[in-house]
C-alpha cells in the first residue's frame, strides 16, 4: 500500500486522556505519521507529547476540529510553538494563511462546509473542489477530507476530489475497514488518518491499541 497512515490519538474528535503511554507503548512499531487534536491534552502535556514523537523519529500533525477565525489562529499558533510538522484541519481563513505561510509547518485545512462535533461535511462536490483549486493556487500544501463524514456520496467525493487535486490529500475520519483502506489506495490519496476504529477494537476485537495497530499494519501490507 502506497498510501500513508496517520495514526490519531484521538477519539470523538478530541485526545485521549492516556494518550502518551498509547504512543509510548506503540513507538517501535513502523508508523511514521503520529498526531493528535488540539483539545483533551493540556499544554504541558502536548510539549511531552510531540517531545517523544520526534525523539522516536516520527512526523507530527496537528488536527484542529474547531471552526472560529480566533479558535482557528490559535490552534495555528500552537502547532508552530511546539514544533508539529504538519496543521491539518481548520477552517481556512486568509488571517490564518497569513501566519503559516511563511513559517516551517505544512498546512492541510479542510475543505468544504464543516460543522459539529463529531465534525460533518457539507456542500456539492463541485463546490468541494473549486475551493480546494482555489486554496492550492493559494499555496497550501495538502488537504484533509472528511469524505466519510460526508452528506453525500462520501466515494464520489473522494474520488473526483483527489483526482483534482495536484497536492497531497489525506482522506481523515471513519476509515474503519479493509474496504475503505483499499478505497484509499484505489484513488491514488496521499493518505488516510485513523484513530477511533484503534480504540474501539475494529480490527482485532477483544484487543488493544497496540494490537488493533498492528492488525491494520498486516493488512496494509495486503493492500496493492
Amino acid at each position: 500500500m502506497k498510501s500513508r497512515i496517520v495514526v490519531m490519538l484521538t477519539h470523538h474528535d478530541k485526545t485521549v486522556a492516556n494518550a502518551i503511554e498509547t504512543f509510548r507503548s506503540c513507538s517501535d512499531l513502523p508508523v511514521k505519521y503520529w498526531g493528535f487534536k488540539d483539545i483533551g491534552l493540556e499544554k504541558e502535556k502536548m510539549k511531552e507529547l510531540i517531545g517523544d514523537m520526534k525523539k522516536a523519529g516520527k512526523e507530527t500533525a496537528l488536527e484542529v476540529v474547531t471552526y472560529s477565525e480566533s479558535e482557528c489562529a490559535a490552534s495555528a499558533k500552537l502547532a508552530v510553538e511546539l514544533g508539529f510538522d504538519y496543521l491539518m484541519g481548520t477552517i481556512f481563513y486568509p488571517s490564518v494563511w497569513e501566519y503559516l505561510k511563511d513559517v516551517k509547518i505544512k498546512y492541510f485545512p479542510f475543505t468544504g462546509q464543516i460543522s459539529g462535533s463529531p465534525s460533518i461535511l457539507e456542500g456539492t462536490v463541485e463546490e468541494i473542489i473549486a475551493q480546494g483549486e482555489k486554496l492550492t493556487a493559494a499555496g497550501v500544501a495538502g488537504f484533509d477530507l472528511l469524505a466519510y463524514r460526508y452528506t453525500g456520496d462520501p466515494e464520489e467525493l473522494a474520488r473526483r476530489y483527489v483526482s483534482a487535486m495536484k497536492i497531497p490529500v489525506v482522506i481523515a475520519g471513519s476509515i474503519n475497514s479493509r474496504e475503505r483502506m483499499q478505497f484509499v489506495e484505489d484513488i491514488d490519496a496521499w493518505g488516510f488518518t485513523m484513530g477511533g476504529a484503534l480504540f474501539e477494537g475494529v480490527f482485532a476485537q477483544g484487543e488493544g491499541f497496540r494490537e488493533n495497530l498492528k492488525a491494520v499494519l498486516a493488512l496494509m501490507e495486503t493492500i496493492q
